[in-house]
């Protein structure tokens, strides 16, 4: 959908691909497993955004991965990860973990109690670097920095807040309170914003999007959203639109 200021696509939540397994219940922002839509293969160098409930007890066992960024944002419960590069770790509500695959990584992931489900995001880039060293991090983020304003959590740079990827991305989470008004400018020309409504309701660029709604903006240096009720919480995902993989 062309606009006067970019061009917009919209994501309803009830469009995504949905799997059962029983022990989990994942839904596809993107093409992924046995679900196929060629218009939604990626979103730039945004390729997955999986949303994850994992049943109380149960996971993913180990399985590898290559030259690929992959980022988890736990939004209840703890999971916990181990990889073949010796980490085995808890991530809960307020960490955001980061693995760069790089030339190959073999990792799973569990919930880590008996009586609760887990969920999360799960959430695929490409690099602009392949054949990496494999590495990992996670880090803890104070979720009150984010009340009414966006709190970065991703970038390219070690040195910034949030976690870093090898790709010029830079992710933001917000929590608003009802008619905040706010906007955010792109960190790099060239980029785009796959914004994702967590909770909540937002108008972003002039669309009204709801619980787990998506718009994927681009050809924009900036964009408006508005939070439409009280608890509405968004991550902002910016993206090179074009790249090399």
């Amino acid at each position: 959908m062309e606009t006067a200021s970019g061009h917009i696509i919209l994501h309803p939540a009830r469009e995504r691909g949905h799997a059962q397994h029983g022990w989990l219940d994942s839904y596809h922002s993107f093409s992924f497993a046995g679900y196929y839509d060629p218009d939604k293969v990626h979103f730039g160098a945004l390729r997955v955004l999986n949303d994850d409930t994992v049943a109380a007890g149960m996971g993913f066992g180990t399985h590898p991965h290559d030259n690929m960024e992959i980022i988890s944002i736990p939004l209840s419960g703890d999971l916990e990860h181990r990889d073949s590069m010796g980490n085995t770790t808890v991530i809960r509500h307020g960490d955001i973990q980061v693995m760069s695959a790089g030339t190959g990584v073999q990792h799973s992931e569990y919930n880590k109690n008996a009586d609760k489900e887990v969920k999360f995001l799960q959430i695929w880039v490409f690099p602009n670097k392949r054949n990496v060293a494999p590495r990992y991090d996670q880090i803890t983020l104070d979720p009150a920095a984010r009340h009414n304003k966006l709190q970065q959590i991703l970038s390219p740079n070690a040195n910034d807040e949030g976690v870093w990827i090898h790709q010029d991305a830079w992710f933001h989470l917000g929590h608003f309170d009802k008619d905040q008004a706010f906007g955010h400018t792109l960190n790099k020309p060239g980029n785009g914003i796959y914004a994702f409504v967590l909770e909540g309701s937002f108008r972003v660029h002039g669309k009204e999007l709801g619980r787990r709604d998506a718009a994927g903006i681009s050809d924009v240096t900036n964009i408006e959203l508005e939070s439409l009720e009280d608890g509405s919480e968004i991550l902002l995902m910016e993206v090179p639109m074009t790249f090399t993989y």
